[in-house]
């Protein structure tokens, strides 16, 4: 009998051919971007209607309205209340939903394709003529306040909100929390709802996709008809530069007193979503942080055994966003692993990237495209990313020839252009009295320990 041998990997079989849908591409009179494209696998059909009204272009004194708006969406229009609507959803088998970020809001929509004229109305009345309800803004209000607090009380969404506080200028809205603040958010009521999406839930710069079982003619007329006589552009948009709140690497620690582990966040300003160079940046966050095989995780989870696991991720928006590092670990390997991070970070930038990751990296981001866009719901999510940044017409179905072209070279630039270990921001929220003495003694940067009701 042949034994197998498992001291090394299989060899990675050929990359599968794959063609992403061919998308039909048009404008409303309104000025709202139209894309279809058709996948007749299954008679069903995903929709997404982006508005350009996003959490990005408020104040802090409105953070958190444009994610209320979304959240109470499903409230009820001028027509039916919202158990009436979520009846007529039902009745056509129909889903509705929005979620709310930096960028904008996007209402989804799906359902059969012989019910699409039904739900796009459906759709179309939710967003044209919401009600807002005081019951219903209040139980939205009151769910979003509950996971602000919340996210005071989990380690992790503390040190990921602690970490974009210390990346970002004061001025940038990324530096806070994208729910808002329980101050701003307890004083909106139904007025400000209103206020909001009568000025910011406009056609102009937006778009609406619709993937599945379609023809774009008949997509057209539909969308044309439900849409009629909606038009503008949003009452506010986002003026900001990104700026960092410092380029001296500092050390922040967040106190809670008892905790047996901590969450460990390393960043600064990394990139957006419209860098042209961005093929070398996937790739290279790929090897260095992005797959369970990359050099982080075989550090800190193979070779050390600190971790379950550890990330780096470059969040990329419009304007540059934050590059972070994250992981936990317990209270006993804090400054080691902090350490350890710090190291991988000075070693990517001082010796570069080798031939073999960046092929390993490459393979693996090409075998897996295809799997993420096996459904029309995934498919309208990134042709959704082609409305709100921009992007070529040509995106999606080059980005495999696009990330199999980058050359060492190219990975090695991109670690030249976006990494910055010297000015990264180094958060730790766990028990300061055990961590605190050997992650000053790694010597980093200027130490300083905040309550975590900070």
């Amino acid at each position: 009998m042949n034994v197998p041998d498992r001291t090394s990997p299989p060899e990675a079989g050929p990359i599968r051919p794959f063609d992403f849908p061919d998308v039909d591409r048009r404008r409303l009179p309104n000025g709202l971007a139209l894309h279809t494209a058709r996948m007749g696998r299954l008679p069903v059909v995903s929709v997404n209607l982006f508005m350009r009204a996003g959490e990005a272009a408020l104040d802090p004194m409105r953070a958190g309205l444009a994610v209320l708006a979304g959240d109470a969406l499903e409230g009820g229009t001028r027509r039916r209340t919202g158990a009436d609507l979520a009846e007529a959803l039902e009745r056509i088998g129909a889903r509705l939903g929005a979620s709310t970020g930096w960028e904008g809001t996007s209402v989804s929509l799906s359902c059969l394709a012989s019910r699409l004229e039904q739900g796009l109305a459906l759709l179309a009345e939710a967003v044209l003529e919401p009600d807002f309800p005081d019951a219903e803004v209040g139980r939205a209000r009151n769910q979003q306040l509950a996971r602000i607090r919340q996210a005071r009380m989990d380690p992790g969404a503390l040190a990921s909100d602690e970490i974009a506080r210390r990346i970002f200028a004061a001025n940038v809205p990324y530096a806070r929390a994208q729910l808002g603040t329980a101050e701003s958010v307890g004083a909106f009521g139904a007025r400000h709802l209103h206020g909001y999406t009568d000025a910011c839930w406009r056609p102009e710069a937006g778009g609406l996709v619709v993937v599945g079982d379609v023809d774009a003619d008949e997509i057209e007329a539909m969308a044309a008809e439900a849409f009629a006589g909606w038009e503008g552009a949003a009452g506010l948009t986002a003026d900001f530069e990104v700026a960092p709140a410092t380029t001296e690497r500092r050390v922040w620690i967040v106190d809670r007193p008892g905790s047996v582990q901590s969450e460990i966040r390393v960043g600064h300003v990394g990139a957006s979503r419209t860098d042209p160079g961005l093929p070398a940046l996937k790739v290279m966050n790929t090897l260095f942080g992005g797959t369970f095989t990359s050099r982080l995780n075989l550090n800190l989870r193979e070779r050390n055994g600190f971790t379950y696991g550890v990330r780096s991720r470059f969040a990329l928006r419009s304007r540059p966003g934050p590059f972070v590092v994250s992981t936990a670990v317990g209270s006993e390997v804090t400054a080691a692993a902090v350490g350890e991070i710090m190291t991988e970070l000075d070693t990517l930038v001082a010796s570069g990237v080798r031939a073999e990751e960046v092929e390993a990296a490459r393979d693996f981001m090409a075998g897996v495209f295809p799997l993420r866009l096996e459904t029309v719901g995934q498919v309208a999510s990134r042709l959704t990313e082609s409305v709100v940044y921009g992007l070529p017409d040509d995106y999606h179905a080059t980005y495999r020839e696009r990330i199999r072209g980058v050359t060492p070279e190219d990975a090695d630039g991109a670690v030249r252009r976006y990494v910055r270990p010297g000015e990264a921001q180094i958060v730790v929220v766990g028990d300061a009295s055990a961590v605190l003495q050997d992650v000053d003694a790694l010597g980093l940067g200027p130490v300083e320990v905040l309550p975590a009701t900070d």
